[in-house]
């Protein structure tokens, strides 16, 4: 928690006998505090669940521990629903990830990064997320793992987050303008593409609205 003012700490307080470990101080930005996360965790996968993300049912960490223990691959993905920021129930996007393939990479394919589990060991070779980025930082942790590094990858074919709509990558123009120059400057960064994969990246998008 980067030392918010809501009642973000009065909510954490009243499940303290469930959580392992909390910190409330100021950071510099979003993957700063992701990577605090990463630092701070015991275990030997990582997920990420932010504060407008919800899992499915209270069976998907067991689902996706069960594929870790059974198989040597070092990362999974899913599915993800976009919901109405009110109505959970409602969904108004459908993000089905598909069977990954590195080619799809430069033509703007990408997991949704809530339901893209990873090894532990696997931020410890190649690194955490690059805090130069305000918004795109795990676009481009993404491509360093998947493009970059190939960095073996499993497909889970169902739904395990539900994301409420309006997050900071498109709460407004300017964000989705900072937010297009970020994917731009990752994938370049990690020889991944240009102009062209960012526009079929952004395209990609409108399929989403008409997913079951």
């Amino acid at each position: 928690d980067g030392a918010s003012t809501d009642n973000t700490l009065n909510i954490i307080n009243k499940y303290k006998s469930c959580i392992s470990k909390f910190v409330s101080e100021p950071d510099k930005g979003i993957y700063d505090a992701l990577n605090k996360g990463i630092e701070y965790a015991t275990g030997d996968v990582i997920a990420f669940l932010h504060s407008d993300d919800i899992y499915i049912s209270d069976t998907v960490l067991q689902k996706m521990a069960n594929v870790f223990k059974s198989e040597t691959v070092d990362s999974l993905y899913a599915d993800l629903v976009y919901t109405d920021k009110e109505d959970t129930d409602k969904i108004v996007r459908h993000w089905k990830s598909g069977t990954f393939d590195y080619k799809q990479l430069k033509k703007g394919w990408m997991p949704p990064h809530p339901t893209f589990f990873v090894r532990k060991k696997v931020y410890e070779k190649f690194g955490n997320f690059d805090t130069n980025f305000k918004i795109a930082g795990d676009y481009d942790c993404i491509l360093r793992f998947l493009h970059k590094n190939k960095i073996s990858v499993k497909y889970l074919n169902q739904v395990i987050i539900k994301m409420r709509a309006g997050g900071a990558s498109n709460k407004s123009i300017s964000n989705i303008i900072i937010k297009m120059k970020e994917d731009l400057k990752a994938l370049k960064k990690n020889n991944a593409g240009g102009i062209f994969t960012l526009f079929l990246k952004n395209t990609r998008k409108i399929s989403q609205l008409f997913g079951n």
